[in-house]
């Protein structure tokens, strides 16, 4: 394992951090979580990533079981708020009601004092950014977060929370974007911004929801995945599942074989490859499903290995900085 500082901060992050978005209360029960979290702590994973939300607050519930016992300095936990946890108008967004209540439902959850990095999982259009700002620097003065950052926000909004997070003396220090070899939205506003003002990147999908696993080259995907449609054939009404972009990930698989590493392991290594990356964000339905993506935290690609990559996959890369915020699939 390899490990890299968040932002500028002193704090270090496994480059491989486990997230439990779609798994922990949703495919994977509590034994079959610790378990996975278990493995991820023997490969050397001390990052966990996760969300007040997901899973209708159980995930979080479930990754504090599982670490229970662990020495909690040993580990960076970062959870996030913002979609909804309740029926209630004010069980969704970022005013300070909801942040506040947030925080303390989080760590009840998760059976700790505090959260290494608390996180707006989203920009909430319906409150003042000041009142939000506020709220997450009264949650880092109280102890219950050291550090703040953000998921999906736009280049103009990572601006505008920065300095005002440099006004109230709070660290923010991470982005959360989604960003794999066919979406790279990031790259042309958002990365170069947070390089200046000192912000990493802890990217979620890194395997493009499990199509650059390569699991969906046929016509027949594994029973019981994502993308497996009732009748067994492939759903195709994501962007990722179409037919152009699955035989151009097919053709990475070639470069795998050529590095001898599996092609989760290639795309995860993909990632970790812009120096703006501090952590990929894997998840796992099962624990053998680490020692592939774990691998990547020692695999260095060259210059040409990555210019190979770009032409295999030619015009199905997706580069429009304005699609940043625009993630149905995952709202």
């Amino acid at each position: 394992m390899q490990y890299r500082k968040l932002g500028t901060s002193g704090m270090y992050v496994s480059v491989i951090a486990l997230g439990n978005w779609a798994t922990h209360g949703e495919t994977v029960d509590q034994d079959l979580a610790t378990e996975c979290v278990r493995k991820a702590l023997d490969l050397g994973i001390t990052t966990f990533d996760t969300a007040d939300a997901y899973a209708g607050t159980k995930a979080e519930s479930m990754l504090g079981e599982a670490l229970k016992g662990v020495r909690r300095e040993g580990v960076e936990i970062m959870t996030k708020a913002f979609f909804p946890t309740g029926p209630g108008k004010n069980d969704r967004g970022l005013s300070r009601k909801h942040v506040m209540e947030s925080i303390n439902g989080s760590l009840r959850r998760l059976q700790t004092d505090y959260v290494d990095v608390y996180q707006a999982h989203r920009y909430d259009y319906e409150t003042p950014l000041e009142e939000t700002m506020g709220a997450f620097a009264d949650i880092v003065h109280a102890g219950k977060a050291h550090y703040i950052g953000v998921s999906e926000w736009t280049v103009e909004e990572i601006r505008a929370g920065a300095a005002l997070a440099a006004e109230l003396g709070i660290r923010f220090v991470s982005s959360q974007p989604q960003y794999n070899m066919l979406w790279r939205v990031i790259e042309p506003e958002v990365v170069p911004a947070c390089e200046e003002l000192g912000i990493t990147q802890v990217c979620w999908s890194p395997l493009a929801q499990g199509v650059l696993s390569g699991k969906y080259g046929g016509s027949t995907p594994p029973s019981g995945s994502r993308f497996s449609a009732d009748d067994g054939g492939l759903k195709t009404e994501h962007r990722f599942m179409q037919p152009e972009v699955l035989e151009r990930v097919e053709k990475l698989k070639p470069i795998a074989q050529d590095l001898g590493v599996p092609l989760a392991t290639l795309a995860v290594a993909w990632v970790l490859a812009n120096p703006n990356v501090s952590a990929a964000i894997v998840g796992a339905s099962r624990p053998e499903q680490l020692d592939d993506t774990v691998k990547a935290a020692g695999l260095v690609l060259g210059r040409e290995t990555l210019e190979l990559i770009d032409d295999t996959l030619g015009e199905v890369v997706e580069r429009d900085p304005a699609k940043v915020e625009s993630f149905p699939e995952r709202v």
